[in-house]
């Protein structure tokens, strides 16, 4: 499953009495106990309450059904709990009240691709991508969301602009990698998976994928080498 991205925090210029739970506050400034309530969420999202922050969150919505950021982190919330239905109605709001908060679009992308709807995934991420061209990881997902297809040009089109955005994150080599070995361009594979092995390497899977890769290439001699590793990493 893909993780849910960029939590709203809101600072709150007057101190906040420790609570216990979410309501309660009296204060004629609406607006101030909804971002009151957000600021709890926040807090017992980070405690691992997710449903106490998800209540939190819904009565921040409840005082002001107008900010997008309440909608937008109860869905966040909703996505942890894996409750995606509830996730996307709430992202979905969110883009209603702020169509150019990129990391709305990201975040329903990633609860459409958790039900396998690719079409919509990819659609979301590529208006991520439009708000924010550099978004390394809504490329990535693009490409992973193009790779469930089986349109593996376009994920390794999109993982190579995911590399160009971040060059440090192995796991877009390894999805890039793969996606080589599978249309059989295995040199490219292993120069892909090789650079996997130079950021983490102690990924096992790593030189078993490049072990094999170097089998199908029949340089046998290689791919035990790379076997022996990634047995001695287990």
């Amino acid at each position: 499953m893909a993780p849910y991205h960029r939590i709203y925090r809101i600072a709150l210029v007057l101190l906040l009495a420790a609570v216990a739970g979410c309501g309660g506050n009296e204060s004629p400034d609406i607006s101030a106990l909804a971002i009151t309530e957000m600021k709890k969420g926040d807090d017992f999202r980070d405690g691992g309450d997710l449903d106490t922050a998800i209540a939190c969150y819904t009565e921040a919505i409840r005082l002001n059904p107008n900010r997008a950021a309440s909608y937008f982190n109860r869905g966040i919330m909703y996505g942890d709990k894996s409750e995606d239905d509830k996730a996307i109605k709430d992202f979905t709001q969110a883009i209603r009240l702020d169509p150019n908060d990129a990391g709305a679009y990201y975040n329903r992308g990633i609860a459409y691709s958790n039900k396998g709807k690719y079409d919509k995934t990819i659609k979301d991420y590529t208006e991520a991508i439009r708000l924010d061209p550099n978004y390394a990881e809504a490329y990535r997902w693009r490409g992973i969301a193009y790779s469930k297809k089986g349109e593996f040009d376009k994920a390794i089109g999109d993982w190579t602009e995911a590399i160009r955005l971040n060059p440090s994150d192995a796991r877009v080599y390894s999805s890039r990698g793969f996606a080589y070995h599978f249309k059989g361009e295995y040199d490219k594979a292993i120069e892909d998976y090789t650079k996997v092995i130079r950021l983490k390497p102690n990924w096992a899977w790593a030189y078993r994928r490049r072990g094999n890769a170097y089998s199908k290439k029949g340089d046998l001699q290689k791919a035990k080498a790379d076997f022996d590793k990634a047995e001695s990493l287990r």
